[in-house]
């Protein structure tokens, strides 16, 4: 009995930390969130006024919150479908096929996981630049004649923040797939080599049911991110702009409350999206369950 008691003091001092640490920097800002939301304040003022649900009946009738949000959705359901499907991709090429230095595409891929989202935000800015962009003179150069698309224009602002925001995540979720893929014993893709079955049919009915657990977690992981990667992009590339084409629903979040000291209204966006993220997962989480299967 002594040593039970010993053992659970001794998880309660290893999971304290992490504990505390979690609520005050996450469970206690949550509740927080969602109580200014009920509230009419600015950023900087003490002074509040309570409204109720006031402020979450204007965000359905705000035409530009509404915009962010159909941007939000829109770059979750793209950058998503086609990251995963590239990083598969890649990965069983590297995995499967006799290619030399693997390891080197290893690290190409991966890099621009490691630079911060200022960076490459730097770098495709640079690209898309109008007069002396890189993208720009490669097309002047195939069309031969001078080309001057405006990639961060309002038709184009949302397509270049996708390719940007791809580019920077396959890598990551590439490694992990290979990972994944490098435990799946060779005998059964030979077995069923044997049986005539093409490298595209193994990859079908081998290699994606025995990843899917790792799959379905990392798909959950993502389109959580992608929400805060969304903003992060948005605030370094184009700031909402070209008039409020590529706003997200976290960059419209941030000017409300800071910018044009709507603070309460800004909370409610970032309740409605803590909600909508959470129930996203919800339902991802549901459409993609099944049987794991093991070898």
């Amino acid at each position: 009995m002594k040593k039970r008691s010993g053992r659970n003091g001794f998880i309660f001092l290893c999971a304290a930390p992490a504990v505390i640490l979690f609520t005050i920097f996450m469970v206690i800002p949550t509740i927080n969130v969602f109580r200014m939301s009920l509230f009419k304040r600015s950023a900087y003022s003490t002074t509040e006024d309570f409204v109720g649900l006031e402020n979450f009946t204007r965000l359905l009738k705000d035409a530009n919150f509404i915009r962010s949000m159909q941007n939000t959705i829109l770059l979750i359901v793209v950058v998503t479908i086609i990251t995963f499907g590239f990083a598969l991709v890649f990965a069983a090429i590297l995995t499967r096929e006799e290619i030399k230095g693997q390891n080197f595409f290893r690290i190409i891929f991966y890099i621009p996981n490691i630079l911060s989202v200022v960076v490459i935000s730097a770098i495709f800015s640079a690209i898309y630049d109008t007069n002396n962009g890189t993208l720009n003179s490669l097309l002047s150069l195939f069309s031969k004649e001078s080309v001057a698309i405006l990639w961060k224009g309002e038709d184009m602002v949302m397509t270049s923040l996708i390719i940007a925001m791809i580019w920077q995540a396959i890598g990551y979720y590439m490694v992990m797939y290979m990972a994944s893929m490098a435990s799946i014993p060779v005998s059964l893709y030979e077995s069923t080599s044997l049986d005539g079955a093409g490298r595209i049919t193994q990859f079908f009915q081998i290699t994606l049911p025995l990843i899917w657990t790792n799959i379905r977690t990392t798909l959950t992981f993502f389109i959580i991110s992608t929400i805060n990667m969304a903003f992060l992009f948005v605030k370094a590339m184009t700031s909402g702009g070209p008039n409020g084409a590529s706003e997200v629903a976290l960059s419209y979040m941030y000017k409300q409350a800071y910018t044009n000291s709507s603070y309460g209204y800004g909370m409610a966006i970032g309740a409605l999206v803590f909600v909508f993220s959470f129930a996203l997962s919800a339902l991802v989480n549901a459409v993609t369950k099944r049987e794991p299967l093991e070898f």
